[in-house]
């Protein structure tokens, strides 16, 4: 959330710097990302260069038809004669001025100068030369009330600050500047001024008909009616706030309800009520194959899940999203129907994340809206309609079911101190506590309205209090009395992974396991958002995005691991497998070696076969039972790559762990080397197990060291050469025992594969 600071201090007073205000917020309510400058740079006395200014004479440019030549008091003792293209204006018109000298937002510094003859002394503003704004077809004409010579930044914030804000999903009161206020108020014991909104007066009581069919999708609504309606352009002051809090300006009317949502932190809506078949509001749910074309201009299918504001005929707006095109506020429109509603918090995400249409409303009511804000909110809208859009309020209705109560939580003072290791007196918790909204009523704490979804325990709180010490904690460890536990197994052996691939040069990354819909995810039936659809069924895709994203900004020998958990497809919910992946510049020899590291840290026995995958080179890929290690295919990952994904679970149970002794044979082995022509696709991982299935544990190694094709072994065949060594742990083998053992190899392959022995 964008907060202007100029906006705020409206509720709180600031004297502090805003580094030290940015850091608290950050440490005990929520992340300020950023503190941004907007508007007129504050150097060498340049905002005295801006100045309120009134035409005193404008006529047409003697050599110009396009240009008006103005005289215009600033203040000084004479006029300054000033050039303006602009024509939305005359004398006796209230405007604002930059002097000679002064820096405009662009850095462009103004200058006496000539214009087609005549001098000029400066330039008559815009609300985009100032940063207030986007408007250029006319110059700003400020309220009458100013007197010439004002310094512009007392009436315009055209020097403002900007603090990036980003609440906790927990924390909807903060997604309002008067919620911001309010805690900026506790942390340093300040005066918090009055919500804003003065109630005006109802000059008659018309019937505003609303009735509402799910309470439980909207607990609350309050419709107001308004006759006499002149919609225009908001003032200056109003669309500067709201272009500075990130919304563009639009009309009074509909910058009204957006003022009045940033500012207290409930969405509203406003109809033409003319457009309204029968005059009335029915909340309801939408009926089946119903559609609506949303102020966006898409037409929309809607379920029977989408909560709507329809009139007698049909739905005229996404409860809590969009409102609808038919009733859209427009410069024709005179008579608005002011919606101040309450909606549940789940139906409005639902809808959104089905209909990929996400608002500042929507985000605001699917964390949770306070249902007690809606009567402030209306409240401050009517104000400012009947302020700046001249409008009559008639009509009046407030429909809702039984509102909840506050909570109310057994406290105790001491408890806190245990929790929070640090002492507070009970006096200063209660104040603290207190200056928060919170009521104390001896042992029983009541939660304000505002905090009611999240503080309902004991221990809730207990952390409003320690969020306001945490600056007070020491940076000591607690001292520990007492250790009870060990790793498992699984837990050592993981670490072991991890140690291996660091020692190896690898940086340890994190990727998220929510991703978009595509061929390596589980979709997702109730996504977080529009662009995280999906659960992963594969790290390997994060990873070589990461590589590439470094790779890119020119990191060189990038090498990537991640252990972390993917989701396989299963009945009701996804098989969670804890997977290890890497990524690394270099071939397939380098992976190679990684991938026999880890098996030999673990005391595993490797297998490997040949193996295809979509991400890896063909011919460049193989499997071993826990997974797969190869060359990243170029058409993923430009250059050269290779990459490896292993199930932890299998590589684990093939690890020997805890390491058995086995005595040392002392008698000496009987060596051989073996030779057999088999078929080109009989890998040598498969003779080798065939082998020793054959023989037992008297073969005691046997290693290919290497192949042979050509013309000797014939088209499609190839020769494998193996060292193979026979012993025994009870005696020397004789020469007949270890040709016995020998022929025992050869049949074996020979009958399963077979192999013919070439030497």
């Amino acid at each position: 959330m964008r907060v202007p600071v100029s906006w705020l201090r409206d509720y709180v007073p600031l004297a502090m710097p805003l580094d030290d205000l940015a850091t608290r917020l950050s440490v005990s309510t929520a992340e300020v990302e950023g503190i941004e400058r907007r508007g007129v740079p504050d150097v060498d006395g340049n905002l005295g260069r801006f100045r309120v200014g009134r035409v005193v004479e404008a006529a047409k440019h003697p050599n110009a038809d396009r240009l008006q030549l103005c005289r215009v008091d600033v203040g000084d003792e004479e006029p300054m004669q000033i050039v303006c293209g602009a024509w939305n204006f005359g004398p006796g018109a209230t405007v604002a001025v930059a002097l000679p000298g002064a820096v405009l937002p662009g850095g462009v510094e103004l200058e006496r100068r000539k214009v087609r003859g005549e001098l000029s002394n400066g330039m008559i503003l815009a609300e985009d030369e100032v940063g207030l704004g986007a408007d250029h077809t006319g110059i700003m004409v400020l309220d009458d009330s100013f007197e010439p010579g004002t310094p512009l930044a007392d009436v315009l914030p055209i020097l403002d600050d900007v603090l990036i804000v980003e609440a906790t999903g927990n924390r909807p009161d903060l997604l309002s500047i008067y919620g911001l206020a309010r805690e900026v108020a506790a942390l340093y014991d300040l005066e918090l001024a009055p919500a804003p909104g003065v109630e005006v007066e109802q000059v008659a009581d018309e019937p505003v008909e609303v009735e509402i069919e799910d309470l439980e999708g909207c607990p609350r609504y309050i419709g107001r009616l308004f006759r006499d309606v002149n919609v225009g352009p908001s003032p200056i002051w109003l669309k500067a706030r709201l272009n500075a809090a990130g919304m563009r300006p639009i009309s009074n009317v509909v910058d009204a309800t957006n003022y009045a949502m940033l500012a207290l932190g409930n969405p509203l809506h406003a109809f033409d009520f003319v457009k309204l078949h029968g005059g009335r509001i029915v909340v309801r749910r939408a009926r089946p194959g119903e559609q609506i074309r949303t102020l966006d201009g898409v037409v929309r299918d809607l379920t029977p899940d989408d909560l709507m504001i329809a009139d007698a005929e049909r739905s005229v707006a996404l409860a809590g999203i969009m409102g609808g095109e038919e009733t859209e506020i427009g410069e024709s429109t005179t008579e608005v129907l002011l919606e101040a509603a309450n909606f549940e918090p789940f139906t409005i995400f639902r809808s959104s994340e089905r209909l990929r249409l996400r608002t500042e409303g929507s985000n605001r009511w699917e964390k949770g809206v306070d249902p007690y804000l809606a009567q402030p909110a209306a409240t401050l809208a009517t104000q400012l309609i009947v302020e700046l859009a001249g409008a009559r309020w008639v009509g009046h209705t407030d429909v809702h079911g039984e509102l909840p109560e506050r909570p109310v939580v057994h406290y105790r003072p001491e408890r806190a101190d245990r929790l929070i290791g640090l002492e507070t007196p009970a006096g200063e918790q209660y104040e603290l506590l207190g200056r928060l909204g919170f009521d104390v009523e001896g042992e029983r704490v009541v939660v304000p309205t505002w905090r009611a979804r999240d503080v309902t325990r004991e221990v809730d709180v207990i952390e409003e209090v320690a969020r306001f010490r945490l600056e007070d904690v020491p940076f000591t460890l607690p001292v520990r009395s007492a250790m009870f536990g060990s790793l498992t197994r699984e837990q050592q052996l993981r670490r072991r992974v991890e140690d291996t691939l660091v020692g190896l040069g690898f940086v340890e990354i994190y990727t998220p396991s929510l991703r978009p819909d595509d061929e390596t995810t589980w979709k997702l039936e109730e996504p977080i958002s529009v662009e995280l659809t999906a659960l992963r069924t594969r790290l390997l895709p994060s990873l070589v995005e990461a590589a590439r994203r470094n790779a890119e900004v020119g990191v060189s020998g990038i090498a990537l691991f991640e252990i972390a958990r993917v989701y396989l497809p299963d009945k009701d919910l996804p098989n969670e497998r804890l997977r290890a992946a890497g990524v690394l510049e270099g071939g397939f020899a380098r992976v190679k070696g990684v991938v026999e590291t880890l098996y030999a840290a673990l005391k595993a026995d490797l297998e490997v076969e040949r193996a295809e995958d979509p991400l890896l080179h063909p011919g460049k890929a193989a499997k071993t039972p826990a997974g797969v290690f190869g060359e990243v295919h170029p058409s993923v990952l430009e250059g050269t790559w290779s990459a490896f994904e292993l199930d932890l679970e299998t590589l684990f149970a093939a690890a020997h762990e805890p390491v058995i002794y086995e005595d040392v044979i002392t008698y000496p082995a009987v060596k051989q080397d073996l030779a057999f022509a088999v078929a080109e696709d009989v890998p040598a991982g498969t003779l080798v197990a065939a082998a020793r299935e054959a023989v037992g544990p008297e073969l005691f190694e046997i290693v290919p060291f290497d192949v042979y094709h050509g013309e000797q072994v014939g088209p499609g065949r190839k020769s494998i050469a193996f060292r193979v060594e026979f012993r025994s742990p009870e005696r020397t083998l004789t020469d007949e025992e270890a040709a016995g053992l020998r022929e025992k190899i050869v049949d074996a392959l020979q009958e399963r594969f077979g192999a013919e022995l070439r030497a």
